[in-house]
């Protein structure tokens, strides 16, 4: 009964976005540091940064059919393929368990972008890179110890410490390479994920789609994907839809919190001294959304050096 009215709820509230949508016309007038939105423009020049900086995301223009006026026919979402999964999320979930209980929360109206995490509060060693004119220069790194997951102040993230060369996709990624059949055996099979991002209107910010492959390339069942979502979210902030270009049934995050927390953001880097750019939107963006994804490794796309 109660999936049902669920279900109801959000078929009626996907109709009164679409209609809203459609009779209105798109943001003209940039309130980024006020309400932690973007307009149209201001999307595209976001994207064409991430697009820059991390060549494992592409612009793509869909379905002609199902363009949109108010982007460039080009332009019209981002994607990038392939991105591993190495565990479920009640795997991690479990090691977190084990070890220390930290809870992290960006936003807390409705549990948005609230999760429990137990990695260890260690400080990364993170190799020195010069980049001059497209060319860069690595100085020996030192080890680097378990990643942190934690949202701060300090994981606000500076566009300048992103460097193009070590966000390319590797030729023996795991992830996707494809095996000789001598060599099968060898190759580490992991679930897959390609990620995209539309502009959605009645937000106003940027909406993420996941669609999800097995460990033998095989597309995952939407009941599948929620394996791979914290269980925070899961069927909460997540659901499937139909994406917009693609005509395929993916998994969504939800954008009603997307601007507020954007907005909680970009307020922490104006207290701490910086000077928010909009074009640096998406960087932030996908760094707080892996609360919501965290097992999916696309981190290895907006990797930062500094």
């Amino acid at each position: 009964m109660m999936e049902w009215f669920q279900a109801a709820k959000t078929a009626i509230h996907k109709t009164y976005t679409e209609t809203y949508a459609a009779v209105t016309s798109p943001l003209k007038v940039s309130e980024f540091l006020e309400k932690g939105v973007l307009t149209p423009e201001e999307f595209v020049q976001a994207g064409d940064l991430l697009v820059y900086k991390c060549p494992t995301w592409k612009w793509e223009a869909g379905d002609a059919s199902k363009a949109v006026d108010y982007l460039p026919k080009d332009k019209q979402f981002l994607r990038t393929r392939n991105v591993p999964c190495l565990m479920r999320v009640t795997t991690l979930e479990k090691s977190v368990n084990d070890s220390t209980n930290e809870e992290v929360e960006i936003e807390g109206d409705e549990g948005w972008v609230q999760t429990h995490m137990g990695l260890k509060n260690d400080d990364e060693d993170i190799p020195e890179i010069d980049v001059d004119d497209g060319e860069k220069e690595e100085k020996t790194p030192k080890p680097k110890p378990e990643k942190e997951k934690k949202n701060s102040d300090d994981d606000i993230p500076d566009i300048d410490d992103f460097s193009m060369d070590d966000n390319l996709q590797e030729e023996d990624d795991p992830a996707t390479l494809k095996p000789k059949k001598e060599d099968e055996d060898l190759i580490l099979r992991t679930r897959t994920y390609d990620l995209s991002i539309t502009y959605d209107k009645y937000y106003q910010t940027p909406k993420v789609w996941l669609f999800g492959y097995d460990e033998n390339r095989q597309p995952l069942a939407p009941k599948e994907v929620f394996f791979d979502i914290s269980q925070d979210h899961a069927k909460k902030t997540v659901t499937i839809d139909t994406h917009p270009h693609l005509q395929v049934s993916c998994a969504f995050i939800h954008p009603c919190k997307h601007s507020s927390v954007m907005k909680k953001i970009v307020s922490r880097q104006i207290e701490s001294g910086k000077t928010p750019r909009v074009d640096q939107y998406l960087f932030l963006f996908l760094k707080f959304l892996s609360a919501v994804i965290p097992t999916i490794e696309y981190d290895y796309t907006i990797e930062m050096e500094g």
